[in-house]
């Protein structure tokens, strides 16, 4: 992390005891304070409420013996530095998202969102029964962080763009604001993709740096404010169908939580997953209507060739995983494992409804 370093944060009285976790006289407490850092700017609908919501409720349950102090993007670090500070001890636990830490361990998009891949709850699926978890504490291990489901913002809008797509040719050179597994996507279909922390988007995308992005979800989006400088809204979000949002902890300070608040950590992110899926999912549709209504929003379908090309360069961006080191071929393996289940059951169940409710 630059510029960052336990002797600065203290000589800068930034946050006290911001340096160390201080193990010894934490591990003696009856209580425990812990800091809470976020890739998100504070209190954005979606990802910034859910983690406030996430620290109240840990701080709640708990009557106080957890107490979970939240600092948003920016604050104490910048939010494409979350993983870093936890692992390094600045913070015992961040709120974020996996895909940020793709340049650090590639398969780690795979626990935020997949092109074409799985919708929010047949990744739930995947995490909670089909071995996800598992895989996902093991390949964080190798960070010194516990990771968790906390929060969703459900399946995404395709783009903000500032000129209109008719077809393939139109996304070349495309300077576009995607991360993850999407971006290695987009990359393909002659996109340049950009990587930039959310609170960085807004003034890139109406300076030029960008011509487009991805974010969320319309909730969340017109709170970010991209329709003030991008009015083309496309759909859908063929690179990030799901939407999952993680708590990650420092083992350290896992480890020395007793059994009881490591319990209430558990359940809380857990209900927390749930809590922020079902919200967006009521937010979204007003917000949509918001946009497109009173803000001169504009909707556009991705054409029938882009959409092709994307599923083509979704599947090689993916192969590559099953030649990757052994926890990328577990992970990829148990993934397309997954999808091929949800697959065979969502034909005859939610795809065959709502084709038949929508007609």
């Amino acid at each position: 992390m630059k510029g960052l370093t336990r002797r600065n944060l203290l000589a800068t009285g930034a946050v006290a005891g911001a340096a160390t976790l201080a193990a010894p006289s934490i591990a003696r407490s009856e209580t425990f304070k812990w800091r809470m850092i976020t890739s998100w700017p504070k209190n954005l609908p979606g990802p910034g409420v859910t983690a406030q919501n996430l620290a109240d409720r840990i701080t709640e349950i708990s009557s106080g013996a957890l107490k979970i102090e939240l600092y948003a993007a920016g604050e104490l670090v910048s939010g494409l530095e979350v993983l870093d500070a936890v692992t390094g001890e600045v913070a015992h636990m961040g709120h974020t998202a996996s895909f940020f830490w793709a340049g650090k361990m590639a398969s780690a998009a795979f626990f935020t969102a997949v092109p074409f891949g799985l919708t929010p709850l047949e990744h739930i699926a995947w995490i909670e029964h089909g071995g996800g978890q598992a895989l996902w504490d093991e390949l964080y291990g190798g960070f010194g962080v516990k990771p968790f489901m906390a929060g969703n913002s459900g399946m995404q809008m395709g783009a903000w763009l500032k000129r209109e797509v008719h077809t393939l040719a139109d996304l070349n050179g495309l300077k576009f604001r995607i991360p993850g597994l999407g971006g290695q996507m987009m990359r393909r279909l002659g996109v340049v993709p950009v990587l930039l922390a959310p609170s960085d988007i807004l003034q890139n995308l109406q300076t030029g740096v960008i011509d487009g992005t991805e974010f969320l979800g319309p909730w969340s989006d017109r709170a970010a404010g991209f329709y003030k400088a991008a009015p083309y809204y496309y759909w859908p979000g063929l690179h990030e169908p799901n939407g999952t949002g993680e708590c990650i902890i420092n083992l350290k300070a896992w480890e020395m939580l007793p059994g009881e608040l490591r319990a209430v950590v558990e359940t809380a992110c857990r209900a927390e997953n749930i809590v922020a899926l079902s919200e967006t999912e009521w937010q979204n549709a007003s917000a949509l209507e918001d946009l497109t209504q009173n803000r001169g929003v504009q909707l556009r379908q991705w054409p029938d060739d882009v959409t092709a090309a994307a599923r083509t360069a979704a599947g090689e961006v993916l192969a590559q995983f099953a030649s990757g080191s052994d926890i990328e071929q577990r992970i990829h393996a148990s993934y397309e494992e997954m999808r091929a289940r949800a697959q065979s059951w969502s034909r005859v169940s939610a795809e065959a409804f709502l084709n038949a409710r929508n007609t």
